[in-house]
């Protein structure tokens, strides 16, 4: 309840567009007291934002801290079911294994857990995905598809380009995807997509999508094994990103395209994917749990599966593995 309040104080100021609202104005759109419209006020305060308060003209918010509060992505956020039932942590161990408990109590389609910091990040693999605090993205997000199982691995590249999009539209960045899981920027790996399912033998119960984004880090911040590898929307475009806005337009992006998914099929994600691919007609190395293949990446089929041709003209079928560019 108390969150409701301060998120609909925050809608109010911020539709304003910089005027200012009278306290009167707020206490009637809240429907309570002015006193009480003042403790909320402070409250935005303590929580960083900045409130100018001017006697017989009201308040307006000159600035909101830079947090991924349910209250900063929701406000102005239009979607219908992602991102309207956010789960947020200052700091967690995981968002994954916090959206799979809450998948076994029945949350709904579109519920979305997100933390200013994960201490035991999980990637591809079981790999660690290092998450310092209050610098980039760490969430994950319950979609409930009426679908068999097998469709499962085409939500990874429906993710994969909803992100990248969110990336060009906040930042203007050139964002490029490597098949099936990594967002990079001039070669660099910026996001990590993580796909889990929970499904019985004929249909898919949810999917838990985990999305992790370096927003915000310097150079610095890296771990000196990563300094090579990663990058940071910061460090390719040389100035700070608001969290909240990425959050938003990849939400924004994800319930479209997933909408366009379910209606028409994967064919036209399929293009949308290949148009942001890094790896097409490039000469890649894909190692498998059984094999590593040598070879052209050709694209994806219709299944989202990687279409490898090798030296002898064979095209093989990728449906899981590393790829590394040659």
């Amino acid at each position: 309840m108390e969150s409701t309040i301060k998120s609909t104080l925050v809608q109010s100021l911020g539709e304003s567009n910089g005027e200012f609202v009278s306290g009167q104005r707020i206490a009637e759109i809240m429907g309570c007291s002015r006193t009480a419209v003042w403790k909320h006020i402070e409250e935005l305060r303590q929580e960083g934002y900045v409130v100018e308060a001017v006697r017989k003209k009201g308040y307006r918010i000159m600035s909101s801290p830079d947090t991924v509060s349910a209250i900063e992505i929701q406000n102005g956020l239009k979607t219908k079911k992602l991102g309207q039932h956010i789960i947020h942590y200052d700091t967690i161990d995981s968002t994954q294994k916090i959206a799979h408990q809450l998948v076994q109590e029945g949350a709904p389609e579109g519920t979305m857990v997100i933390s200013e910091e994960q201490t035991i990040g999980r990637g591809r693999l079981t790999r660690n995905w290092y998450s310092p605090k209050y610098t980039g993205i760490w969430m994950s997000i319950i979609l409930r598809p009426n679908l068999p199982p097998v469709k499962a691995p085409q939500f990874t590249l429906i993710t994969a380009v909803a992100v990248a999009k969110a990336i060009t539209e906040v930042t203007g960045l050139e964002a490029e995807i490597k098949w099936p899981n990594d967002i990079l920027i001039q070669g660099r790996k910026v996001t990590g997509i993580l796909t889990e399912l929970v499904a019985e033998s004929d249909r898919i119960n949810a999917i838990i999508i985990g999305i992790g984004m370096n927003v915000n880090q310097t150079v610095e911040d890296f771990p000196e094994e990563l300094k090579t590898v990663a990058t940071s929307l910061l460090i390719e475009g040389n100035e700070p990103s608001k969290r909240s806005e990425l959050v938003k337009e990849i939400l924004i992006g994800l319930e479209k395209y997933y909408a366009l998914y379910m209606t028409e099929g994967f064919y036209p994600i399929k293009l949308l994917w290949e148009s942001y691919s890094i790896s097409i007609g490039k000469q890649v190395i894909a190692r498998t749990f059984n094999e590593t293949i040598e070879g052209t990446a050709l694209g994806i089929t219709d299944d989202g599966v990687l279409r490898l041709q090798d030296k002898n003209n064979k095209i093989h079928k990728i449906y899981s593995a590393d790829i590394e560019m040659k």
